[in-house]
């Protein structure tokens, strides 16, 4: 977008009191941005808007700051603005009632029309959950599909780092300034996502973590966070999909309760592929063979005795002490954690804080 242009988008998405709604009505009934400052008091009252809201337009009185607001954005490596007229701007934010007016973008603007997923989840997984957020992230990134995700922490971060591990793209969408990375601890995961896709946000520059940006996850309801993307997914035409977990795991309700109003179970990226259009379906990348399934029992088949033995002590879903494996195996605890080490460098389990160990989902 052109400075010009860009710096009457942003008078009118900093225009206090103007929401995304607002927003929308005034500039389908004036056209543009410059024609809703064009606009008269009556004209602009004639749409409903509130009085306050009306004179600020009329008096411009966003326009400085919006001259502040584009500057820092020129200042800040590979920023730009889009608008909803512009080609790259997300087709599929079109297609709902309140769509942001203008986006701020970091990155390949070419990531954001591609077919894409999103994995939400929450911030606290259980180890099954994160493993198979993982994997899903991976798995469906490597057939060409763009995760996107919220970049919190739990299983947004974790699907994002599948998806960088399989050198996959994704979409970081942010409820925080573009130049804000929240939580500070996913900064290496916010560059590889720039560096593999796109950053996204709506809100202006140093806009910091607050409960309104975050109406899914407000401290009070934090295990509705999975249903309020289900009512927003469906309320939007999406599909949505869930992975069932352990019925006895309080964190597992959420998914296992969409399932069951209607949700599409998913245990691999081929149950979400095979419900993908046609004409999308025949673009990604064919699956690597052999089949994701038979991948545990591959590495476990090459394993030597010792290997295999520690090796199906192990689960994927509930992680291991040390003292138990030594126990049950009836191995000394120097040749058990020799063993474990070399499993670990193979890459097929890994170990947890606590000296606790499980199987990689492969």
């Amino acid at each position: 977008m052109q400075s010009d242009a860009s710096l009457s988008w942003l008078a009118l998405a900093l225009t206090p009191g103007l929401a995304s709604r607002l927003s929308a009505r005034v500039l389908r009934r004036f056209d543009s941005p410059d024609g809703v400052f064009r606009a008269t008091l009556p004209d602009l009252e004639s749409c409903h808007l509130p009085a306050q809201v009306a004179k600020a337009i009329v008096k411009k009185e966003s326009f400085k700051r919006a001259e502040k607001e584009l500057t820092g954005v020129q200042k800040i490596a590979g920023c730009y603005l889009l608008n909803w007229t512009e080609p790259e701007y997300p087709q599929t934010l079109l297609q709902i009632y309140d769509p942001p007016v203008l986006l701020y973008v970091r990155g390949d603007p070419q990531v954001l029309n591609l077919p894409s997923l999103s994995i939400v989840g929450t911030r606290r997984p259980t180890l099954y959950g994160t493993q198979m957020a993982h994997r899903l992230g991976r798995h469906l990134a490597a057939r060409g599909l763009v995760i996107v995700s919220g970049m919190a922490r739990g299983i947004d971060a974790i699907g994002h780092q599948g998806a960088m591990d399989a050198n996959g793209r994704a979409i970081g969408v942010l409820g925080t300034g573009i130049d804000v990375c929240y939580p500070k601890e996913n900064k290496k995961l916010y560059e590889k996502v720039l560096e593999r896709g796109a950053i996204v946000s709506e809100f202006p520059l140093r806009t910091h973590p607050a409960p309104e940006n975050f109406p899914f996850e407000t401290a009070s309801l934090p295990a509705c966070r999975s249903e309020w993307w289900w009512w927003k997914a469906m309320e939007f035409g999406r599909e949505v999909f869930g992975v069932p977990g352990n019925a006895t795991q309080p964190v597992s309700f959420a998914p296992n309760q969409l399932i069951k109003q209607g949700a599409k179970l998913a245990t691999c990226a081929e149950d979400v592929i095979e419900e993908l259009p046609t004409p999308i379906r025949a673009a990604l990348v064919q699956a690597e063979k052999p089949e994701t399934e038979q991948r545990n029992l591959l590495a476990a088949a090459a394993l030597n005795g010792t290997e295999k033995k520690l090796y199906e002590l192990l689960s994927a879903e509930e992680p291991v002490h040390i003292d138990d494996i030594v126990e049950r195996s009836g191995l000394n605890s120097s040749e058990v954690l020799a063993t474990l080490f070399d499993l670990e460098m193979k890459g097929i389990i890994r170990q947890l804080p606590g000296k606790q160990f499980s199987k990689v989902l492969l």
